[in-house]
């Protein structure tokens, strides 16, 4: 006991430890009837950690090549000691954490928590947000199937056609002029190493900042109601682990009742698959451009289309500048309502997407 005493302590002289277990006793969470919203973030973060742990586990085994990249990741799934439960749950984490960034950041969109001094906060969040699409992007390719194959084959096209960068993008995503064994590394690269090191910058920078500000009160409770507060520690972290636990058993079920499927390995020469989409997270903004038309207004409907995403991008981006008087008058219901406007559109493309062939 006095070893680990004596360890405790020279731990603590050089790292501080006490110091933040002091901080984490001291740090307090809003409670009122909207604060189950805030556990999407612990939960993003959790889900984005098993992303991690998972895909440490898959690098083991996967060969970075067209020639060996398939064929490596079937090895995987036949061969490997449970090495296709690995590979389901890092499949379906990676999903179910864009969807839990989704519903965090629109949370936070709708309780005006973007407000000062939490602008950073925001930016940072956003741009974690654009990160994870990245992350699903670039490993949708890995595993080299036909359905990865001609899915980045149109993904990239669409980047293609922007104006006077649209060809160096497509060039540069590609590596070349098509989609290759140089396409596959090159995406390798920004999965497991250019991705990873902007996620971690950016969710480091967005802890640290939450630990500084705090959680946000909606306007509305901070006005009308004397705020209520629980412990982090123990109240708000327990409800969170129980809330990690039962993520783990979500995963657990999905992985095992549905396994993923690895499907036939890609071929340059093939036809493309009859009615080829791509993952959920993309198919508003897909089904959006099939349904523009040709020409508006003599300008290509597919180029507006991206360019009118993009500034939506930007928009998202810059939401606290915007409105930076969130609680107050006219502007929060123009804000409102553009917020209700993007979440019903996104589900209503999405399921269209789905349903037609």
């Amino acid at each position: 006991m006095k070893k680990i005493d004596s360890l405790f302590l020279w731990l603590d002289e050089r790292l501080g430890i006490q110091s933040i277990f002091k901080m984490a006793k001291k740090k307090e969470v809003p409670l009122h009837r909207h604060s189950i919203w805030y556990y999407f973030g612990g939960m993003t973060l959790f889900l984005f950690t098993v992303q991690v742990a998972t895909g440490i586990l898959l690098l083991l085994y996967y060969r970075p090549s067209a020639e060996g990249a398939f064929e490596s990741v079937q090895f995987i799934i036949t061969e490997v000691q449970f090495g296709w439960l690995i590979r389901s749950v890092h499949s379906w984490s990676a999903n179910l954490l864009i969807a839990a960034l989704f519903i965090h950041m629109f949370s936070v969109y709708f309780m005006s928590a973007y407000r000062a001094p939490r602008e950073i906060t925001w930016i940072t969040g956003a741009l974690l947000l654009f990160i994870s699409i990245g992350f699903g992007f670039s490993g949708y390719l890995l595993p080299w199937n036909k359905l990865a194959f001609f899915a980045t084959k149109v993904g990239t096209e669409i980047a293609g056609v922007v104006p006077i960068i649209g060809h160096p993008i497509l060039r540069f995503l590609r590596g070349g002029d098509e989609v290759t064994g140089a396409t596959l590394t090159r995406f390798f690269g920004f999965h497991v190493a250019v991705l990873p090191a902007i996620a971690t910058v950016l969710i480091g920078t967005h802890v640290l900042l939450v630990q500084m500000h705090g959680m946000s009160v909606p306007p509305k409770i901070e006005e009308t109601e004397e705020p209520k507060t629980m412990k982090f520690v123990p109240n708000f972290l327990l409800r969170d682990l129980i809330g990690w636990i039962l993520a783990v058993g979500v995963l657990a079920a999905l992985a095992a009742i549905f396994p993923w499927e690895l499907g036939e390995k890609a071929d340059a020469f093939a036809s493309a698959p009859a009615g080829i989409k791509p993952e959920w997270y993309f198919l508003f903004m897909f089904q959006t451009l099939k349904y523009l038309p040709a020409k508006i207004f003599a300008l290509d409907g597919e180029v507006l289309g991206i360019l009118g995403f993009g500034l939506g991008g930007l928009f998202w981006v810059l939401v606290p500048f915007l409105n930076k008087t969130p609680g107050h008058g006219r502007r929060k219901l123009v804000f409102n309502v553009i917020g209700i406007f993007i979440v019903v559109f996104i589900i209503v493309m999405t399921i269209v997407g789905y349903v037609s062939s």
